[in-house]
């Protein structure tokens, strides 16, 4: 069982920069996909940005060149950093581990994150 902890949410002007941190507890956590989505009221949740075990990294194409993920395998934590944000980045971001052997997946409860045009 993986236990995930977001923090760093909050209140940004448009063009301001936020960044979150996930703190994982439980499993083995280099050998997990680390990743952060993110969900408005009415919609599906979508994948925000996600970094493998060595270090690589995809994004969203809304965020690309923006946002930033990374990982500190000797700290259990994922971190996003979110640059030039939006209004359209307002939304629930949800840390996200997936075991590539078994595929369980795990959340954490989510921070919310304002963007004020």
């Amino acid at each position: 069982q993986v236990q995930l902890v977001e923090s760093g949410g909050g209140l940004v002007q448009a063009g301001g920069s936020l960044r979150l941190s996930c703190v994982a507890s439980g499993g083995i956590f280099g050998f997990n996909v680390m990743g952060w989505y993110r969900q408005v009221p009415g919609k599906e949740r979508e994948q925000v940005a996600v970094i493998t075990g060595n270090g690589g990294a995809n994004y969203a194409d809304s965020v690309e060149g923006r946002f930033t993920i990374s990982r500190d395998n000797s700290k259990n934590t994922v971190t996003l950093q979110m640059n030039s944000l939006k209004p359209e980045d307002a939304a629930v971001y949800y840390c996200n581990a997936r075991n590539p052997f078994s595929g369980r997946t795990f959340w954490g409860q989510g921070t919310q994150v304002t963007v004020s045009s």
